[in-house]
Order: structure tokens, then C-alpha cells, then sequence
């Protein structure tokens, strides 16, 4: 997801009111929010929607934010991702094409295996996080985030033209599918009603083809944006209502917003673009060098290369940390402190912890402060508080492994 622009949401992440229309996003004079297929799908059920990223979403349903985040966390949550960018490459050169432009390793992924990686610019700075998944049709699935729809596509274009133009065989598709997240710990129990592959031997980042209740065609990949085991269901939009109903079905499931997939991230450790990332902050800043491959990382051959790698070998003058403290809420662009008073650095996410009863945040801070147990001083409504630099995830992750 990306930095939003507009509201402000009871749990103190931004909404973006980016105007877009079907097909594609509009020019800036124009304020239409493109639907996702499951738009009346949301309203006759309750949920309050508003504008992100350039789309009608919901934030919420008839259930509290904190009961729609303890539901994730016990059973299981149905989440409408529609809004993401979906796009397919294709050729002889698509593994070529896609590591002119990511950090990570994707020649060595091996069929239906995904990984999270970046596309970074020349000064190394991450232009989107997205996912990649070498399909055993011969194509790479790529999933990348709305708020940055335009951008990404533009560079993966203007890649195909360029490697085209030098006699490359590639080849870029949008996928106009409906894209359902299903997350909590009996996900794959609901869903194994409804499909005839053995779940358990669909591990975390891999994916597969498969009917769906009912639903030919969907691609299901174990992955999600809450730390929870759960999948991400690419959809025909023809049956995306279908399919969502069928799921709700199952008393275990319930349906939850943009409010909800944002503190359970944020529990998590997960990094929201246009907030925790952005072109400004390179994969070590972000504590994300973990997605550099470590063939790309000796062979130098991706964007931003020689201001990132010489980052992994040293100390960086700051890096993103995880905090925890009592008191009122840490939010976006709050000041951190040194225990002496001294401002040196920001909160770039923040919000109360329906698990653990304290807030967390995510923020910058200098290199020497990064430590957990750091103790620190954040500012709140103009009043200083303690802060601690802690490990994250703040709540333990559970997703699906076969070892």
C-alpha cells in the first residue's frame, strides 16, 4: 500500500483520494474512484467506504477496527486487494527484464516459488516493493501496490520497449482479475473446503492454479500483508462475488477492512510505501536488505547498486526501527528524541496494538540508536514520552512452512 494524501482514519493512517476510472488511473482534474469488482459486494454488507489510492474501499464493516483485527488474529479475515496492480511477464527474456529493474534473485526461484523484492532507482532509493512469482506457465506474476499503479507500470513498459527495441523477447500484461485476501490461522482450513489440491503442500510464498469453489482459473499464492498464514486469490472479476460468498459462508470468516490490514501489519513489522519506504530510503535503511539476492549482491547489476552494497558492508546513518511505548498513541511524523531532549528522528507508522494492549510504531533513527532496548523519548501532542527500540515483529508471525 502507499502513502495516502486526504483523510485522516480513526487509527491514524492517511487515505489517499488519488482520482482514477476503470482501466486506468484519470489526470489530476478528475475525481472518479475506480470500484473494485466487489464494490456492492462491500455496501450491502455494511461496509463504510472511502477513498484510497485512487479507489472505493472499505475501511470498515458493521464490527468494530479491533474486533475486525482479534478476528484475524483467532480465525480468519476476507479482504478485498482488488486495488493492487497485477500485471504478467512474459517471453523468452522475462526473468532478464525483471531483474533489470528488483534487487532480489528471481532466475533462482524455482516453479510457482514467489519472493518479495523492490524496484530500486540509479541512487538507490526503493521506487515500490512488490512480489514476484515465477509461474509454471511460463510467465512471471508480478504484484505491486495501487498507490504507485502509474509508476510501476511505466517503468516495466518503458523496460519492455527498451529490451524489445535491442532484439529481446518479452512481452507485459495487465491482469484484470479481482484479488481476495484470505488471513488468520484457519484460512486454509476454510479454503481446503472449496478446492481440490492438498493445501499442505502449498507453503508460504508459492503458488498454484486451481478451481475455487466453483471459480475456474484463480491463482492462489500463500502470502498476505498481516503476519498471519492466509492466501492471496487472483480472481476472474466474474466471479470475485461468487467466490467472496461462498468463503463468508464458513461462520470462521468475517469480513475486514483497510483500518484492520493496517494494524495488523504494522503488528507484524511490515513496511507500508509512501510511510516506511519510499525513493528516499534505500533497502539497508529500511532493513530490508534480506531481499538482495546474493548473486545480485556480487554481481552489482541492479539499480542503485554502488550506494546500496557498500550500505550492507558499513554502518548507514540511519536505519528503520521498531518501537513500543505507554501513554497516547505514536503516529506518523511524531519527533523522536534522545533521552537528552535531542530530535533525531520520525515515526513513520504508528497505532495502538490490539494484542499487546501498548503502541507501536515504526520510525528512523541513527544508526547508534537502532539497538533494541534503546531507550528513547517520542513526542506526542507536544508532550515527551518513553520509547524503547524493540525487535519486530511485534507479534509473532505464523506463516506456513513445510521444515
Amino acid at each position: 500500500m502507499q502513502r495516502a494524501m486526504s483523510m485522516v482514519a480513526p487509527l491514524g493512517f492517511r487515505l489517499q483520494a488519488l482520482p482514477s476510472a476503470p482501466g486506468r488511473p484519470l489526470s489530476c482534474s478528475q475525481d472518479v474512484l475506480r470500484r473494485t469488482p466487489l464494490h456492492d459486494f462491500h455496501l450491502a454488507h455494511g461496509g463504510k467506504m472511502v477513498a484510497f489510492a485512487g479507489w472505493s474501499l472499505p475501511i470498515q464493516y458493521q464490527e468494530s477496527h479491533i474486533e475486525s483485527h482479534l478476528h484475524t488474529r483467532r480465525h480468519c479475515s476476507l479482504f478485498d486487494v482488488s486495488h493492487m496492480l497485477q500485471t504478467e511477464i512474459f517471453g523468452c527474456d522475462r526473468v532478464k527484464l525483471m531483474e533489470s529493474l528488483v534487487v532480489g534473485d528471481i532466475a533462482e526461484l524455482r516453479p510457482n516459488q514467489g519472493t518479495l523484492s523492490l524496484f530500486t532507482n540509479e541512487a538507490g532509493g526503493i521506487l515500490d516493493d512488490l512480489i514476484v512469482t515465477n509461474t509454471s506457465e511460463g510467465h512471471l506474476y508480478v504484484v505491486s501496490n495501487a498507490g504507485c499503479w502509474d509508476k510501476d507500470l511505466a517503468l516495466m513498459q518503458d523496460k519492455v520497449r527498451e529490451l524489445k527495441n535491442r532484439g529481446s523477447d518479452v512481452g507485459l500484461e495487465i491482469v484484470d482479475n479481482a484479488l481476495l485476501a484470505l488471513q488468520g490461522p484457519t484460512a486454509a482450513q476454510v479454503l481446503q473446503a472449496g478446492v481440490a489440491d492438498d493445501l499442505r503442500k502449498l507453503p508460504f510464498m508459492t503458488s498454484a492454479v486451481m478451481k475455487v469453489f466453483g471459480v475456474s482459473g484463480c491463482r492462489v499464492t500463500r502470502c498476505g500483508y498481516t503476519g498471519e498464514d492466509g492466501v492471496e486469490i487472483s480472481v476472474p472479476a466474474s466471479g470475485a462475488v461468487h467466490l467472496a460468498t461462498a468463503l463468508l459462508e464458513n461462520p470462521e470468516v468475517k469480513l475486514a477492512g483497510l483500518a484492520a490490514r493496517d494494524s495488523l501489519r504494522l503488528e507484524a513489522g511490515l513496511c507500508l510505501y509512501g510511510n516506511d519506504i519510499d525513493e528516499h530510503t534505500t533497502p539497508v535503511e529500511g532493513s530490508l536488505g534480506w531481499t538482495l539476492g546474493k548473486r545480485r549482491r556480487a554481481a552489482m547489476d541492479f539499480p542503485g547498486a554502488k550506494v546500496i552494497i557498500p550500505q550492507l558492508k558499513g554502518e548507514v546513518q540511519r536505519k528503520r526501527v521498531g518501537l513500543m511505548c505507554e501513554g497516547a498513541p505514536m503516529r506518523a511524523h511524531n519527533p523522536i528524541l534522545s533521552t537528552e531532549g535531542i530530535m533525531i528522528g520520525t515515526v513513520t507508522s504508528g497505532c495502538p496494538s490490539p494484542c499487546l494492549k501498548k503502541n507501536v510504531a515504526m520510525g528512523y533513527v541513527p544508526f547508534k540508536y537502532s539497538q533494541p532496548g534503546t531507550q528513547l523519548l517520542v513526542e506526542v501532542r507536544r508532550k515527551q514520552q518513553m520509547a524503547v527500540v524493540s525487535k519486530m515483529p511485534f507479534v509473532p508471525t505464523n506463516y506456513y512452512t513445510l521444515n
